[in-house]
């Protein structure tokens, strides 16, 4: 069997165990410099998915990232700051880990082999051709998440599969397949470092870009997110008046009236929309606020 890169023993770190804090600190450091070149390295497979998947989205579909360990907990992660952060709903987004949600926690022995679960997943899920499912392997072997990618692919979902290995099993099973390859790790087979900082640098291109594909964003300004907290009412209060150029007692005003939903209060400041109004104004052009805030210097653009 031939051997996975993200297994191979790399001679640069043979003797960690001799070396001081400082030593291990600076090779650490020098290691995880690779990793955004590889990303960069892969853009060309990155690119073309996070286009399929923003189509379907942009659709109604969903987008679910499959995976065991490491990268599982990595799926979910991401998944769980979408509703905060860019308001939408939590199945639009969503994370499955082989174990359920106990192995977020503590590791669950052996499910990462079970392939029955995995194709079990993506039924309970119902995931049909308007979904995306994107799966996640730093081996790009693993059953669990590759059974689940195949049976997604026969539903009619978009499928991409995400490792760290060339000619990846995974790669084989889904629609688009990304592989940054990383190399060794600094400790052989701990796939928690550098291609785990890998798959979660791609994470945040899919979740960021897709996001802004679907105009939850004005700019870089979060203008969908969920105010939940005192930290979140101080950001929204800020987005609106630098938008509008209103005063922060102003802005504070208008977001009470819009229920604290920023794209909103925004539209009542500068156009003096109610809710209603300013919900179908931007219903009409798929949320996206720019396109009502600059209407008609935007029509005709591509």
């Amino acid at each position: 069997m031939i051997e996975p890169v993200t297994e191979s023993v790399d001679p640069r770190y043979a003797a960690i165990d001799t070396a001081s804090v400082a030593e291990l600190a600076a090779l650490m450091n020098a290691a995880d410099a690779e990793v955004p070149r590889a990303v960069h390295s892969a853009l060309p497979q990155i690119v073309p998915a996070i286009e399929a998947v923003a189509v379907r989205m942009r659709a109604g579909g969903r987008l679910l990232y499959v995976g065991a360990g490491t990268p599982g907990r990595m799926g979910v992660l991401d998944a769980s700051e979408c509703p905060p952060t860019f308001g939408t709903p939590p199945e639009l987004v969503r994370g499955i880990i082989a174990g359920g949600d106990a192995a977020m926690f503590t590791a669950q022995e052996g499910v990462e082999d079970d392939e029955g679960a995995g194709r079990a997943a993506i039924l309970a899920e119902e995931v049909g051709p308007a979904d995306s499912v994107l799966g996640l392997a730093a081996s790009g072997r693993t059953p669990y998440v590759v059974a689940a990618v195949a049976e997604a692919r026969t539903r009619g979902a978009l499928t991409v599969g995400l490792s760290c290995n060339s000619g990846a099993v995974l790669s084989a099973a889904a629609e688009h397949a990304i592989e940054v390859l990383v190399g060794g790790e600094v400790l052989a087979g701990s796939t928690r470092l550098k291609a785990g900082t890998a798959q979660k640098l791609v994470l945040n291109m899919f979740s960021t870009i897709v996001m802004v594909q679907l105009g939850k964003t004005y700019g870089n300004l979060m203008v969908d997110l969920t105010v939940t907290n005192a930290k979140l009412r101080e950001r929204a209060i800020r987005m609106v008046s630098r938008v509008t150029g209103a005063s922060a007692g102003e802005a504070a005003a208008a977001l009470e009236a819009s229920g604290m939903r920023v794209k909103l209060a925004i539209l009542r400041i500068e156009k003096g929309l109610d809710e209603e109004a300013a919900l179908a104004e931007l219903a009409s052009v798929g949320g996206r606020l720019r396109a009502v805030l600059e209407g008609a210097a935007m029509e005709g653009a591509p």
